[in-house]
């Protein structure tokens, strides 16, 4: 029992702390094509500025890799990466590509210190230090999967920012005492930001302050108690002031609210940080998806497969699932979403064109189990929706009812 040949696209996000987006998109069409052997598959990897955005953008961009040891979110030496693309015959000035989910994310955060009260940025800031010393002079930070909520001051102290507080001590990066900052002395900033250009790709959804506040929202995921949200939310609030007093002035950055800009959350608050600085805060996929002919080659598609690692009510605020079947539905194309888990909210989604979406857990199991195996499960997974699809195929039409 088969299916006669499709134009099946699979454009998936990574599985986060499990698989690449490339992985996920080649673990699906496994399953397929154990159903529709000859099945026309155009595999399109999706990335959403986190783990594994530098390494997939240097791949489509013919870029390279360039290994750096950093700060991790800790404050221990980790080993991390920025992706260089351009330069040469390329027109156009050197690119970097900074993720800050290599430097900052949460995977580099071990389980008992996932406090992120306690956490800094401030290889974010080494890494685009990095990549001027390489010559780049336009950075594209892509923003997501962060372990931090510390506003993206610990990436301003290493690019040269001098944090204080009422005394004039340092503030010391990951030490959650954002509530005490009375002063950012930006004397000391690298000056070659001058002259670059930063740009930050972010999910616009995201804010620093607020009800939707970076602190409220994700604060909890990354390890916080209520009272200890409520004290990164008066730190986040205190930054932004002294952001907006201080620092933005000296970049021309004060027509940008910090607290409640779209994108000025994204990744523990990053993106407010850099934007004082001058950075360009942009919705990640109309930064991350250009050159891709994403539209053109879902309109393509008899039907469309995407996936994520946990489907619910946050993923249609801007995940890849949602984008991807905003735009099939768009050119009228069919979506079905894989997910490693189905939480609250997860019906939501068909308000953005998903037709149908199901879990690839075949039963209970612990997390270090459900990661190492995700591969298996995607595939099997794959290969039962296209089984149901070929049962339904060839049913016959129901009657209708007699009047």
């Amino acid at each position: 029992m088969t299916l006669r040949p499709h134009r099946i696209a699979i454009a998936p996000s990574g599985f986060k702390e499990s698989l690449s987006a490339a992985r996920v998109a080649e673990a699906i069409a496994t399953g397929v094509r154990r159903v529709i052997p000859d099945a026309d598959l155009d595999l399109i990897p999706l990335v959403d500025g986190g783990e594994g955005t530098a390494e997939a953008l240097a791949l489509a961009g013919g870029g390279r890799l360039v290994p750096v040891t950093a700060t991790g979110p800790v404050g221990d030496p980790v080993a991390s990466h920025f992706a260089l693309l351009g330069g040469g015959t390329t027109p156009g000035p050197l690119t970097a590509v900074v993720e800050m989910a290599a430097v900052a994310g949460l995977a580099l955060v071990p389980p008992d210190r996932r406090h992120p009260g306690a956490t800094t940025t401030y290889g974010v800031g080494e890494l685009i230090r990095a990549a001027l010393d390489a010559g780049a002079r336009r950075i594209l930070v892509g923003c997501g999967d962060s372990g931090t909520s510390d506003g993206g001051a610990g990436a301003l102290q290493a690019l040269g920012a001098r944090l204080t507080d009422r005394h004039g001590r340092e503030l010391r990066p990951g030490r959650g005492a954002l509530h005490e900052l009375e002063h950012i002395d930006p004397s000391g900033l690298d000056p070659r930001l001058a002259d670059a250009e930063l740009l930050v790709a972010c999910n616009p959804y995201n804010v620093l302050c607020g009800k939707r506040g970076v602190a409220r929202v994700f604060g909890p995921q990354k390890g916080a108690t209520p009272a200890e949200v409520e004290l990164l939310s008066a730190g986040l609030e205190r930054l932004a002031a002294v952001l907006a007093r201080d620092l933005a002035p000296a970049f021309g950055a004060t027509a940008l609210d910090l607290r409640t800009a779209p994108g000025t959350g994204a990744s523990g608050g990053l993106g407010a940080g850099l934007a004082s600085v001058g950075a360009r805060l942009l919705p990640r996929y109309d930064v991350l998806l250009d050159g891709l002919d994403l539209d053109a080659r879902l309109a393509r598609a008899d039907f469309v497969i995407t996936a994520e690692g946990a489907l619910d009510h946050q993923t249609v605020h801007g995940k890849i699932p949602a984008e991807v079947a905003r735009r099939a539905q768009a050119a009228g194309v069919p979506v079905l979403v894989l997910a490693g888990t189905i939480g609250p909210g997860a019906q939501d989604v068909r308000a953005v064109g998903v037709d149908a979406y199901s879990a690839i857990l075949p039963a209970p199991m612990t997390l270090v189990e459900a990661i190492g195996r995700s591969g298996e499960f995607l595939a099997d997974a794959s290969e039962r929706a296209m089984r149901i699809m070929a049962l339904g195929t060839r049913l016959a039409p129901v009657a209708p009812l007699a009047a």
